[in-house]
This record gives structure tokens, sequence and C-alpha cells, in this order.
């Protein structure tokens, strides 16, 4: 491919491209194959190249590249392409992360599991939070460090060879015969790491797993700096002189919305957050309870990605093993943490345990006094010891406004961490950056989860910090008016529609603080088997998200999203969020959000043409 010809159409398509390749969060569901992410971007894309078609129109027909933005985006698309072709790479050999170091442990966990050995060259230095002997003794990774010097031939390794270069070229790939794996870090935009052989492929796919489960894709703002270093239009200047006021700003506001008076911790995504939860809780039982094993214990149905992160984090050490927790439906939250703990205390075992309040997708709250109870209650080992007790992680992505931790509240006397997602209601969904909190009981371990976070360069961007500064002072109204819209919603379905299900949270709990903006629909259904009753109440899902999102266009989206501006978006759990949950546990079921500003009545109205379409 004639280099010139790539950059030209690069900085044409820069020009000409859609304002929402750099500004959302997530993407439309309807125009986008899970199975084909980023391919059937770049295959239209490449398509535009040969044509030499840079239209906006074009440009805007491209078909969604990957659902949410930290998984990948058209700009990353675009990037990755770019040095590819310049480099005489295929396409999905290049993988851009916003984390200068999570490329690195993305190879050393694959290698891991398949018991093989690395080699890690680099010249200059390492990333700062580079730390060889906690990826040795808290993640298990072996492998050998050495610093090359300039002119130096690299030595060829029974094994994988990784080299590492920190530079301002974020192009440059030096790929040679005994290199497996270039990173390639630059110092403000994050980093990119290329796959050289053949042999090496198959990597890829378990490489794009880490990006999705474990960290963000580079952010759309870096990309497109990269891309215009790349196109040489312009040089990038970072800024960073209102940093630490965006930061201030932002931990007193979280400490304001959560009532928490302990420091939080931003990083670049709520599963980046969870992740250095996760392991920042595993290093915690490592040094202080030696030898015991340790349980995840994490309802089998609730977010994919968590449940999917759980098991990940368990795949690589004997010591870690998840535990399902039933909580919806038929199934008592407290019961069955009760039932959990018990058997986990005769096992002598760590108990960590991660649930959302209130539960996705059915909308049920616990009874928080017994929560309480359960989560305090003294329990005793096998052998008549003390058992470890449990530290609750919760998700409360949904109501990010009530108050659990702070002196006084129900959960401040149980070691508890909160965390939330900021692409919800935080930032509006103008970006990733997810947060947590702890309450008093816990900051020696928040002290542990903000070294993983460190480790895992995860924290919140410059941007990140600066959109949620701006953004989470008018949280709390946001949500208190997605919610009147909400319960407005519901009603009128209640009243139009008698005989669907719908999981919301009752006016009692409203009452309590408990606001969210999001319901589960279950439609009535017909059939005389309960295959043909789950056939037609999947296809009734079906019709109903496609007339809305073609009768209300502007405002209606076949999304995954939550806590947005304005709209409202509609998926179905088991296609989207619950994407890697074991089958037998996913609901398929129509999830419904409702933003603060919308056209509600429009809205009403569609709903009633689809009530008098399956009379």
């Amino acid at each position: 491919m004639d280099a010139t010809k790539m950059l030209t159409f690069i900085k044409d398509v820069l020009e000409n491209m859609p304002e929402d390749w750099l500004t959302l969060t997530t993407h439309r569901l309807d125009i986008y194959e899970e199975k084909l992410a980023k391919t059937q971007f770049l295959e239209q894309l490449e398509s535009l190249f040969n044509s030499n078609n840079t239209t906006a129109s074009a440009l805007e027909e491209l078909p969604t590249a990957y659902d949410y933005i930290r998984l990948g985006h058209p700009l990353s698309c675009v990037l990755e392409w770019g040095i590819a072709h310049l480099n005489q790479l295929k396409a999905e050999n290049v993988i851009s992360f916003s984390s200068k170091t999570i490329p690195i442990l993305a190879i050393l966990r694959k290698n891991l599991l398949s018991n093989k050995d690395t080699q890690i060259l680099y010249s200059g230095d390492l990333p700062d939070v580079f730390d060889a002997v906690v990826l040795r003794q808290v993640y298990g990774y072996r492998f050998e460090l050495k610093q090359l010097m300039k002119g130096k031939a690299i030595p060829a390794f029974d094994g994988s060879t990784i080299f590492v270069s920190q530079q301002e070229e974020i192009a440059n790939v030096d790929l040679t015969a005994n290199v497996d794996f270039f990173v390639n870090i630059h110092p403000h935009f994050g980093s990119v790491l290329s796959v050289n052989k053949d042999q090496d492929e198959n990597y890829i796919s378990e490489i794009q797993h880490v990006r999705r489960r474990e960290t963000i894709a580079m952010t759309p703002v870096n990309c497109l700096a990269a891309l215009h270093l790349i196109v040489g239009k312009s040089s990038f200047e970072e800024k960073k002189k209102n940093m630490a006021a965006n930061s201030a700003a932002v931990f007193d506001s979280i400490v304001t919305i959560t009532g928490a008076d302990t420091k939080p911790l931003v990083a670049s995504s709520g599963l980046s957050m969870q992740y250095a939860i996760m392991m920042g809780l595993v290093h915690d039982a490592m040094e202080n309870h030696k030898g015991k094993g340790i349980k995840f214990i994490v309802p089998p149905n609730c977010y994919g990605g968590t449940n999917d992160q759980a098991r990940r984090v368990a795949a690589c050490s004997d010591g870690i093993e998840v535990v399902d927790l039933l909580v919806d439906g038929d199934n008592d939250m407290v019961r069955s943490i009760d039932l959990v703990l018990e058997k986990i205390a005769k096992e002598d075992a760590v108990p960590y345990i991660i649930a959302e309040i209130p539960t996705n997708p059915r909308v049920e709250v616990p009874d928080l006094v017994q929560l309480q109870a359960a989560l305090s209650k003294k329990r005793t080992t096998a052998t008549g010891g003390i058992a470890v007790d449990p530290v609750f992680i919760l998700d409360q992505t949904f109501c990010p406004n009530v108050h659990f931790l702070g002196e006084g509240e129900i959960l401040s006397t149980v070691r508890t961490i909160s965390y939330v997602s900021g692409s919800k209601f935080p930032s509006g969904g103008q970006c990733t950056a997810g947060y947590c909190v702890g309450n008093e009981k816990t900051a020696s371990l928040m002290e542990k989860i903000e070294v993983h976070l460190r480790l895992c360069d995860n924290e919140a961007t410059v941007l990140q910090m600066e959109i949620l500064a701006r953004q989470l002072p008018s949280m709390n109204q946001r949500i208190a008016d997605a919610y009147a819209n909400t319960r407005d919603f519901v009603d009128f379905i209640q009243a139009t529609l008698p005989a669907a299900k719908i999981n919301f949270v009752s006016s009692a709990l409203a009452k309590q603080g408990f606001t969210p903006s999001v319901f589960s629909l279950d439609l009535p259904t017909k059939g005389t088997t309960s295959e043909e009753k789950e056939a037609y109440k999947r296809a009734l899902n079906h019709k109903l998200i496609h007339l809305m999102i073609t009768e209300i266009p502007n405002e209606s989206k076949y999304c995954v999203s939550y806590g947005q501006l304005k709209g409202c978006y509609w998926t179905i759990p088991a296609t989207s969020t619950q994407g890697t949950t074991k089958e037998g546990d996913k609901d398929y079921i129509a999830r419904v959000a409702l933003s603060p500003k919308l056209d509600l009545e429009r809205h009403k109205e569609v709903f009633l043409d689809f009530v008098e379409e399956i009379a």
C-alpha cells in the first residue's frame, strides 16, 4: 500500500469524520455484529480507501466497530489500521491501549495459562508503575526482565520475547526476527502493541479480551491526537494545567455524593476499577491470610463483564475460586449470602462478595437491615476458629446517589467498598471513567487497590477527570429527573399493557432513595409449549425495540447505555450486557433506560401503537 496515499486518506477521514466518533461512549447495536467487531468496520473502511471516498455521508454509514467505546471505537480502529499498513502488518495485529502496562500484562497472562516463558526486553526505561515484584508474587506471572543497550542484538529465546520502547513516534514499530511482540509506549496517549509472527496470532483474541475486561482502548481524543501526529497535521501538547483542580473537584463531589469521608479512587472505566479492587483484595489476602483460599462470590446473571472478569481472575490462580450467588427472582440475596458465607467459613477461606444494588436487570433491592446483619454475623471455621469476615464489593451504578458507607449508614459497620461505572450517571455518557470509595473499615484495602490501579496504569485520564469535574455536581438532580420520567413511563405501561411484568423499584423503595431510571419489561406471550412461548416473547422484544428506534430515531436507541443526558435506550440483556453469562442465567427481556430529557409523550404514543398491534 502506498504510504502517501494512505496518509492523505487518513487526513481526509479526520476532516470529515462524524462528531460521534469523538464523543459517544456507547454505540448502536442495530448496526453491530459482535462476532465481526472491528473487522466489519475495517473492511468497509478499506473499501472507502480503495474508492478514495472520504465523504461525511460515507463515513457515517460505517457499521459500529465495538458496542462500548472502552473496547475500541472508530478512531482506535483507524489508528491501528494506519500503523499496521505503515509497517506491513495485518490490521488485527495492532492493538492500542490507554494503559502503558496492560499490553505487557496481557501477554504474561496468556503465557501463564499456556505455561510458556516470557522475556521482556526494554530500551531506556520501563514505565514507572511497572512493578516486577508484585506481578510475580500477586499475579503469578513468570518472566525475565532485561535492559537492552543501544546497538545490541536481540537474543533468541525459548518462549515469547516482548520488546518495550518508550518513544514519541507512535507509528514506529521495531519488529525484528527475534521479537514476538513490540510495545510502543507513548508518554501521553498510552501504548500500541504489535504482534509480529503468524504463530503468535493466536494471542490476538486473548489480548483483545484483556482490553475488553481489564482496561480500555486508547481513548478517542488520544487516538485523534495520535493520528494527527502520524499525518503531520499538528503537534501534541497535553493540557495538564487543570488536572490538580479537576481531581480535587471530582474527589469533593464523590465524597459529597457517597457520604463516605475517605479518599476516592478514579479509574479509566468501571471494569478497570473493578479489576483493581479484585487484585488489591487478592494482594491483601496473600499478605494477611497466607495459604487460605480466596472466594469471589458473584451473581451468575449479573453484568457479563463482572461475571467474566471474576472468572478470568480465578483462572490465573489455583487458590482463587468463583462461587455463585443467587440473587434474583425467587432467590433472596440476603439468604443466599448467609448460606454461602457459612459454607466458606467452614472452609476457612477468604470471602469477597460482588453484588449490584439494585440488581441488574431485575432492579431488586434486598432488605438492607437483614443484609447488614448477614454480613456482620460472626462465623466459625470447621475447627472452631474465627472465620475471616467478608468484604462486600457493592456495584451501585444504578443508584450512585444512595448513601451506604458514611458514618451511621447501613453498611458503615462492615467492610464495604462501593464502585460506579462512570459512563452512566457520573459523566452523563460523556466518558467511561469509574470510581470507588470505601468505608472507614477498608482503609488498608483501599491502599492495596490503589497500588493495582497504578500498576495497571488504569487511572482516569486528564480529559476524563475534566469531564467528571464538570458533570458530577449535577448528577443527583439528573438522577431525580430521570427517575420521574421512568416512573411515569412505567405507570403508563402498567395501565396500557397490564399483562406485562415490569421489574422496577416500588414507591416505598423510592422514598428510601432508590430512584433508578431503568426497568425491565417481560412482555406477555402466547403459545402451547414453553418453547413456543419463549420464542414468541423474544420476537416481541425485538418488535417493540425496532418500532421505538424507527419511530423515534432521534431519541430512542438500541443501545446498552444508561444515565445519558438525553434520550431513551433499549436493549436485551441476554444479547448485550450478559454476553458472557452462562446461557441458563441469561435474561431475554427488554431493558429500558430513560434520561432526564426526552419526549415522554411521544414514547407513550408509540408504545400504545405497539399494544394495539399485538392485541
